[in-house]
């Protein structure tokens, strides 16, 4: 008969289950400060590209925002340059970084829509098909092909 409220747990110590529980929370943190450090590393990477796209083009165009599978888009107050050639991620002028792909409703179609900025990848896409993800660096540069040298 199981006990009330939870799984039986004969054989299992309690010293286990708090070490097991312990091992997950470690991880989560590892995992935590992994992701931290490659936002913080495109974050920089944004910030070193933005002054010189200013300086020397392409003007930034008006952002935005496509619906789930296709269906729509929706204006933003944003300008930018969209980072992937799908236009779903883009770096608006103020140096914030945009996922602009979003489930819309007829109402957003008409009135517009105000996304929320987001901590920006190394990898643009990651885990999506093959050939849809794209490397932050390559994205900049096919924004702005050699700001590096410019910088």
């Amino acid at each position: 008969m199981r006990p009330r409220g939870g799984w039986e747990t004969a054989g299992v110590s309690d010293d286990w289950v708090a070490q097991r529980t312990e091992a997950a929370r470690v991880q989560a943190e590892r995992l935590r400060a992994r992701q931290d450090a490659v936002h913080a590393q495109a974050e920089g990477l944004l910030a070193e590209f933005l002054p010189v796209v200013t300086a020397h083009g392409p003007d930034p165009v008006p952002l935005r925002v496509r619906g789930y599978g296709g269906r729509g888009e929706a204006r933003t107050p944003l300008k930018g340059w969209y980072l992937r050639f799908d236009r779903t991620a883009a770096l608006a002028t103020d140096g914030s970084f945009y996922t602009l792909i979003a489930p819309l409703s007829a109402v957003d179609r008409l009135r517009g829509v105000h996304p929320t900025p987001a901590r920006p990848p190394m990898v643009l896409g990651e885990g999506g098909k093959d050939g849809e993800s794209v490397e932050l660096p390559i994205a900049l540069e096919r924004v702005l092909p050699g700001w590096r040298t410019l910088a």
